[in-house]
């Protein structure tokens, strides 16, 4: 019997023992954003895309396609703007303006990838050179707005600050080629750049703000998709579910439509197109694109 009471207490003792040794150890390692210690995003890689052959490929399209910010279901890649009390998540435009900005990733004019611009110029064409304003004549004796004989104010032609907010942003545009790999018969997609649309200041206050399209990253980089694997998206229902922002692409965990095909007349939709019209083509275009790999079966 003493036996058994001996093993007892030997058992309670270790138990308390390793249950103080928790508390010391959280107390030691708190977080004050988490009350867990993460690391699994900290140390996870991005993974190489499988080596391809040209021999392989038996069909291939390119596509355009915009995912706009408007849409519920895409708001994960706006939001947060504002970084502070954002727990550590970070959105997808202040992800990337922070590293192109930063020298990190490097950054193109267009979506061929063939021209490559720093951030300075980037910066100059998003920002514009400054808005012209009208702003009071101050008296350089009292410091106080100057009248005209009529008693009103003399006004001037001021330029502001050229200024660019990430906020502006307003979609995402993708190029990726789809293409069928003989050696699987599989339809397969890689995005290979990504592009900004941003609301760009107009040069005076009576022109309205103008819709420009930024600068282009590539996508098939892996410095550029080890940046995207290190950041999470935010998950509303569950967030220790949170996908990368390098698995939101390869997912496909976005709503989308096509903008443009790969054609003889290398023309988007919206040249030839709109309304319902535009969206009908766009559908279409998704359509036929999924039909392409079932009728390969049909003989």
């Amino acid at each position: 019997m003493k036996k058994v009471f001996l093993t007892l207490a030997l058992m309670v003792a270790v138990a308390f023992a390793c249950s103080a040794q928790s508390i010391i150890d959280a107390d030691n390692g708190r977080n004050p954003n988490d009350f867990y210690q993460r690391g699994i995003v900290v140390g996870k890689k991005a993974m190489p895309y499988p080596y391809l052959r040209e021999s392989d490929v038996v069909w291939e399209t390119t596509i355009w396609r915009d995912i706009d910010f408007n849409e519920s279901f895409n708001q994960f890649f706006y939001f947060p703007i504002e970084e502070t009390s954002a727990q550590g998540r970070v959105s997808l435009i202040n992800l990337i303006v922070s590293k192109a900005e930063s020298g990190e990733i490097d950054i193109y004019e267009d979506d061929d990838m063939s021209a490559p611009i720093d951030w300075e110029a980037a910066w100059r064409n998003l920002a514009g050179t400054g808005r012209t304003v009208q702003v009071n004549v101050l008296d350089p004796e009292t410091g106080a707005p100057m009248e005209d004989e009529d008693g009103e104010y003399v006004m001037k032609d001021s330029v502001t600050t050229p200024s660019f907010d990430n906020a502006s942003a307003k979609k995402v545009r993708i190029k990726e080629f789809w293409y069928i790999d003989k050696q699987d018969t599989r339809q397969k997609v890689r995005i290979v750049a990504l592009q900004f649309q941003f609301l760009k200041p107009a040069a005076s206050q009576q022109a309205e703000d103008q819709l420009a399209w930024s600068f282009v990253i590539p996508m098939d980089e892996m410095k550029v998709r080890q940046m995207l694997v290190n950041a999470n998206a935010f998950e509303e229902n569950n967030v220790v579910a949170e996908r990368s922002y390098d698995d939101v692409f390869i997912e496909r965990f976005f709503d989308s439509y096509v903008v443009r095909e790969s054609n003889k007349y290398n023309r988007a939709i919206s040249s030839y197109l709109t309304g319902q019209d535009a969206i009908f083509e766009s559908q279409q275009i998704e359509s036929r694109i999924f039909d392409i790999e079932s009728d390969m079966w049909e003989y």
